[in-house]
């Protein structure tokens, strides 16, 4: 197995120094089953320090590549393009993973490659962090599960099976749904999902305050818009769910929100109270009430924009 490790970033320069370096010190205890491995970083269109940093730094694992901001779902296919791999790993580039990281992904594919190329993919464990110092010194928590087919913050895949589903939508130009789209795809190919805890990856974000809103509010918005494209693509009651275009979901968080008064503006006090008494993430998820919100209505004015035309 030769592995290609593929990472899109955006503006993320101080993260991404981490997550090279963990890369850097993989461990191959079988090398008779690893015969090497690459990474392959594409930037989309970075304005922050990304540039100048890489072309300064030094790792003889990496291959970087430059392309105009198109989006993950473009830089990701730029990226399969330019592997060398047989086997793919997708990681996103606010990911610190452990030293066996790679070994852990050939494992469980091995255990499974009766076939060549093998019928199935590996899913790694993503452990939430806010902690930038040590990430890795986060334990695992029950909200870091995921229910998800095919996520690419943590998958190995062998990249016949990513050519034979047509790679990544780059329709999906905007945040969200561009590689659970692809999953349906490669369901529809009889690809099974092996999870991998072992293949541990820690997800990077700074700790919740409210200058994020703004961000955080044009990400939900954008989710819903790339939720009717995805739905477009697969119109069935499964992927209404997902991206909550639903009847029950606009009273769900129309309820939960009181119809969107309850938002950044009259929700900021309380937010703020929760931050200065040290519970960021307690304030986040009572901000996820109003950022659902905004979800769900993003979906529903994307698709009666749609219906009009």
């Amino acid at each position: 197995m030769f592995f290609s490790v593929i990472i899109p970033t955006y503006n993320r320069q101080p993260i991404l120094e981490k997550c090279l370096a963990a890369l850097e010190n993989q461990v191959i205890a079988d090398q008779n089953l690893i015969q090497g491995y690459e990474i392959v970083l594409i930037d989309d269109g970075s304005t922050d320090e990304t540039i100048p940093w890489l072309k300064q730094s030094h790792f003889p694992h990496l291959r970087w590549f430059q392309q105009s901001h198109q989006g993950p779902a473009a830089a990701r296919n730029f990226g399969i393009k330019n592997a060398q791999g047989d086997f793919i790993i997708f990681i996103d580039s606010d990911l610190v993973v452990t030293e066996s990281f790679i070994q852990a992904h050939a494992n469980c594919l091995n255990q499974r490659q009766k076939k060549t190329p093998p019928r199935v993919f590996t899913y790694g464990r993503v452990i939430n962090t806010s902690n930038f110092e040590n990430p890795t010194a986060e334990p695992y928590k029950f909200k870091d599960f995921s229910a998800a087919y095919f996520a690419t913050g943590n998958v190995a895949i062998h990249r016949h099976w990513l050519e034979q589903a047509g790679l990544f939508d780059p329709q999906f130009q905007l945040y969200g749904w561009e590689d659970l789209e692809l999953g349906v795809r490669l369901k529809k190919l009889g690809l099974k999902l092996i999870k991998c805890p072992e293949a541990v990856g820690y997800h990077w974000h700074p700790p919740f305050h409210l200058d994020q809103l703004p961000n955080l509010i044009e990400k939900e918005i954008q989710r819903g818009k790339m939720g009717v494209l995805f739905y477009q693509k697969h119109p069935t009651w499964e992927v209404k769910m997902m991206i909550q275009m639903t009847m029950l979901h606009r009273i769900l968080w129309g309820t939960l929100s009181l119809g969107g008064r309850l938002n950044e503006k009259t929700m900021r006090p309380l937010l703020q109270w929760l931050i200065n008494w040290g519970k960021p993430q307690l304030a986040l998820e009572i901000a996820r009430i109003f950022l659902n919100w905004y979800n769900v209505e993003a979906v529903y004015q994307q698709k009666y924009l749609l219906d009009s035309d």
